[in-house]
């Protein structure tokens, strides 16, 4: 993916309304990526600065460009020509809360979407658990058998049909 992501910089380098980078989340990069949500490794993110999406299509050039070349401005405060009734109310009822107030429900929902992560990662780690536990089990149980002389008894049976073929 990487020669297509760095062909589709070059191709839109120097543009005024898209901008293709790269962000290293393991170096200098790594809090503005815990700031959108990238939780791995190659993410693509698109749109307002402020509310980036995921990206999903695809990863060769030619979808990635086809992608960047249909993109345009969405609804924001800043384009709020481009937003229907419904989000237009919504931008106006945000607007008139307040900094104070717009920064709370900020921090509400993201520590909403912090505990949906954490329950999803314990709930992760527990299937993990079980499956190490389960594959422990099975490969235990599977040595048993084998040490209990399946490997004996197939070698008679193999012995024991050859010798009967041979008279």
């Amino acid at each position: 993916m990487k020669p297509s992501w760095d062909k589709l910089m070059k191709e839109y380098e120097g543009s005024d309304s898209i901008l293709v980078a790269d962000v290293d989340c393991t170096a200098e990069g790594k809090s503005k990526c815990n700031e959108v949500g990238v939780r791995g490794y190659p993410t693509i993110k698109y749109g307002d600065p402020a509310d980036l999406q995921d990206y999903s299509g695809s990863r060769e050039f030619d979808g990635l460009k086809k992608f960047a070349a249909g993109l345009k401005p969405a609804c924001s405060p800043k384009n709020i020509h481009l937003c229907d009734d419904e989000k237009k109310a919504k931008i106006e009822e945000y607007t008139n809360l307040g900094a104070d107030e717009r920064a709370k429900m900020i921090s509400e929902q993201e520590a909403k979407m912090q505990q949906i992560e954490s329950d999803f990662k314990a709930f992760v780690d527990g299937l993990q658990k079980s499956y190490k536990e389960a594959s422990e089990k099975k490969d235990a149980d599977v040595e048993e058998i084998k040490n209990s002389g399946l490997g004996l008894l197939k070698a008679v049976h193999t012995f024991a049909g050859k010798a009967k073929s041979e008279l």
